[in-house]
């Protein structure tokens, strides 16, 4: 592969809420080839394949700091993150790289043990690391597949890295909030249908809702309202392209009884109406 080249696609369609991809690629860069300072929608892994690079970004409490990355190793960009990241000059890298999200992602990361404040992958294991890399060039180089096969192969990319991270985090009270967001998130996923309210999200952890909230924003990067019309809405989309409903059946569908209100916060969502979402989405 010829220096400068990139080669990269997007994920064709859809929207899931599990696990849904957005980008992969594969980048020969050229000495000092820069990208940032920039923040990102979403997780972005960038895996060495060879040379060497630096990272600027910040950690958990918002101070910059630089990491020096080579062959063999990786690093995590986390949403809203802002970062920066520079080829050497003498030995500029090469690397593929996947951009993901999920609802269930931050959690499985930082349990992992990266964080923002710790954002390089080191691999424990030369052949999950070897499996986790093949995962991401097929990524990149199968832009035809369709959406559930390119999903399937980001859960296997997913697992591979998760698996074969070398430093797995050990905090005890990181575990039991995670233990929180699990629930809360299981509820909104049982009961988005029903008329339930942010107090009910956290009654059902047995925590108080202030704290609740704070916990939830610091693990999703969301407040538990915010997500929990994120989660409808990623639903009334599903309903609005695979179904004919009604828009106000699809907004029952989703726990709104009031079509005004279900648009309101579709429009607020997705920047325009139901109707026209799936004019342009079928």
């Amino acid at each position: 592969m010829p220096a400068h080249e990139l080669e990269f696609s997007t994920f064709p369609s859809g929207h899931y809420v599990d696990l849904m991809p957005y980008q992969y690629g594969r980048e020969v860069c050229e000495p000092g080839h820069a990208f940032g300072p920039a923040r990102r929608s979403h997780f972005l892994f960038h895996y060495i394949i060879s040379g060497r690079g630096l990272l600027m970004s910040t950690d958990g409490n918002g101070t910059k700091r630089d990491y020096r990355i080579g062959e063999g190793e990786g690093f995590l960009i986390f949403p809203d993150q802002v970062n920066t990241y520079v080829a050497d000059l003498d030995d500029p890298w090469e690397y593929t790289w996947v951009e993901f999200d999920g609802i269930r992602v931050r959690d499985d990361l930082e349990t992992a043990g990266l964080t923002p404040s710790s954002p390089v992958y080191r691999s424990l294991s030369s052949e999950l690391r070897a499996r986790m890399v093949d995962e991401m060039r097929y990524l990149a180089s199968n832009r035809d597949a369709s959406p559930l096969h390119l999903i399937g192969h980001t859960y296997l990319f997913l697992d591979y890295l998760l698996r074969s991270v070398d430093h797995p985090s050990e905090q005890p009270a990181g575990k039991l909030q995670g233990f929180y967001i699990r629930e809360a998130i299981d509820f909104i996923k049982e009961r988005y249908q029903d008329d339930i309210t942010v107090e009910d999200i956290a009654r059902c952890t047995g925590l108080n809702r202030s704290y609740f909230g704070k916990v939830f924003k610091a693990a999703t990067g969301a407040s538990p309202q915010r997500y929990l019309i994120g989660y409808r809405m990623s639903k009334a989309s599903e309903l609005l392209k695979l179904t004919a409903l009604p828009v106000g059946e699809v907004g029952r569908a989703v726990g709104y009884p009031n079509q005004l209100h279900f648009s309101r916060a579709f429009k607020g969502t997705y920047g325009v109406s139901p109707r026209e979402w799936r004019r342009n989405n079928t």
